[in-house]
Parts: C-alpha cells; structure tokens; sequence
C-alpha cells in the first residue's frame, strides 16, 4: 500500500508557504472562478480574476506588447485588441510584474495560449525551445515526466537535446527528485538502424556534452527505461535504465499519445501541460481540465515562481 503524500498534495502544501500572485484570466469559466475560490480559501496562492475591459493597465500593457512586436509590423491598434484576449492579458500582467504567474487553457486553444506568452513575456535568457512536460503521478506514487506532449511537433536534434534537460529541471524543481533522463526509441543501443533512431542518439550526446553531470541514457525503449529487469538485460551498466523518471519522446506523436494511454489506462493523474523555456511561469490547460485540474496546475506555476523570487 502507497503511504508516500501525493505529488499534487505536496505541490499545493509548498505553494502555500510562499504564496505567489496567480493570474486566472479565463475568468467568464465557472471552473475558474471554483478553483479561484479554493486556491483563495486554501492560501495556495492569490488568485487573481481580470477583467481587462475596465482595467487602467490595459493601456500599459498594450504598450509593452507593442514594444516587443512592433519590429514584426504589430500596430498599436493591434495591440490594444490583443491586449483584451483573457489569455494575452494575464500572460502581460506577468510580463509587466503585476502577477507572478499565469495559468489559463480551459476554454483558449494551446496555440492561443503558447502565443500569448512567447508574445508578452519570451523566452528565457539562454533557452530556444519552449517545450511542455506532463507530470505523472501513478497510483502507487511514483512520478515520472513526460516531454514533450504538446508544442515542438518534430524535434530536431538540438531541440530533443533541450527538450531533455528543461524537462530535467522541471522534474527536479517539482518533485525534489534527482532527474534519470530516458531518451526513447524503438530501438535500445543499437537494437534498430533507422535516421529517427540517429536522431535520439544525436539528441542524448548534445545532452551529455552540455550537462555533463545529467544521468541521461538513450536510445532506450520504453520499457528498457522503466523496468528494472529488463534495463539490466537490454542496457546493463545504464545509470538511467529500469530507473528512469524522465521520459523524453521522440516527436509530440509517442508524446501525446503515452500520456494518454499513462492517464486512462494506468490510472495516471497527469498534470500539464506545464510550458518550459519562459522567463516567467505561464501554464496552459487541457479544454477538458477540472476545477481540480486548475488548481493543480497553479500550484505548480506558484511553486516555480517562488523559485524565482
């Protein structure tokens, strides 16, 4: 029997400690307004619900969008009616400081989302690739992340190779665990011969040379990264292999697809997508997400703002 406290009990109990300014711009959403309610209740964070239409920022804000896209021929126009969207407000009140993190995609599409933030706050000094991560919390406790299952479609190399080790940090940030990072494959060292398994191989040695204290191993086949017996058998000597808790796809197929099948067939609470590679904290969520699932996820974004502050 499971005795270890929840992932999602966890998140919520740290967020609480500190507690962050949580933008919730999606406000028209009775999920919202409910895990408002509770987050508030909670002291999970401060929930903040907007009303861009009669706020004095908005003007401000417009202009902040506008600085940051007038090269690409945005007009102020533009940016005011920009500005209004729900998910472009929160993600500008996290941009100009007034909010500590954002998190919305209950009724917004990803793509909305995902522009909104790359518009109004960027990406983190030094980082290319914004990717996402689900965390998969299974029914025994264990946590494994997921990378990436909802942005970069077809990674190249360089891209898998940051994929990796934002999803590293995640995972360390979120669960307190030492990341084993598990590239997969259909092949495992050599098992197949294929261009997308040169990819991975290419992909794990960027990794390797760019962090060199990272346990990363890979090609690896699913279950070479997870279970233990058959990572001794098909990878013996591998630090990752049978151990794996970060599991990097090879293209937002096998991604999408293996939190899926992790969530309705194990059991699985998947929490995301969770963005990487923003200056600042900004969450999307599934159109089909729960109060709870709102919640969870602010939890998150409160934690890593706090690891900002």
């Amino acid at each position: 029997m499971n005795t270890k406290p929840r992932l999602t009990d966890t998140l919520r109990a740290r967020a609480s400690g500190t507690p962050m300014r949580i933008v919730l711009p999606e406000t028209a959403d009775p999920r919202t307004r409910q895990a408002a309610s509770y987050l508030s209740e909670h002291g999970i964070c401060f929930p903040i619900l907007p009303e861009p239409e009669s706020s004095p920022d908005l003007e401000r804000y417009a202009m902040h969008l506008l600085e940051r896209r007038k090269a690409k021929g945005l007009s102020l126009d533009q940016a005011r009616e920009m500005a209004r969207r729900p998910e472009m407000f929160g993600a500008l009140m996290v941009a100009c400081g007034d909010a500590d993190g954002c998190v919305c995609g209950a009724v917004a599409t990803t793509a909305d989302v995902l522009r909104a933030a790359l518009y109004a706050i960027g990406l983190e000094p030094g980082t290319k690739v914004l990717s996402s991560v689900f965390l998969m919390e299974m029914p025994d406790g264990r946590v494994f992340t997921y990378g990436d299952c909802a942005v970069v479609p077809y990674p190249d190399a360089g891209q898998l190779a940051e994929i990796g080790r934002s999803s590293a940090r995640t995972h360390r940030v979120l669960t307190g665990e030492e990341p084993r990072v598990a590239f997969l494959s259909f092949s495992t060292r050599g098992s197949a011969e294929h261009e997308r398994v040169q990819l991975v191989r290419e992909a794990v040695a960027l990794a390797q040379a760019a962090e060199p204290d990272l346990s990363v191993d890979g090609e690896l086949q699913f279950d070479a990264a997870v279970v233990p017996a058959i990572g001794e058998r098909k990878a013996p000597g591998s630090v990752v292999a049978g151990s794996a808790n970060v599991l990097v796809f090879p293209n937002l197929d096998a991604g999408n697809i293996g939190y899926k099948i992790t969530e309705r067939l194990a059991g699985a609470t998947a929490t995301g997508p969770l963005i990487q590679g923003l200056a600042r904290p900004m969450h999307d969520l599934s159109r089909g997400a729960s109060w709870e699932d709102i919640v969870n996820t602010a939890a998150v974004c409160a934690v890593q703002a706090a690891q900002r502050v």
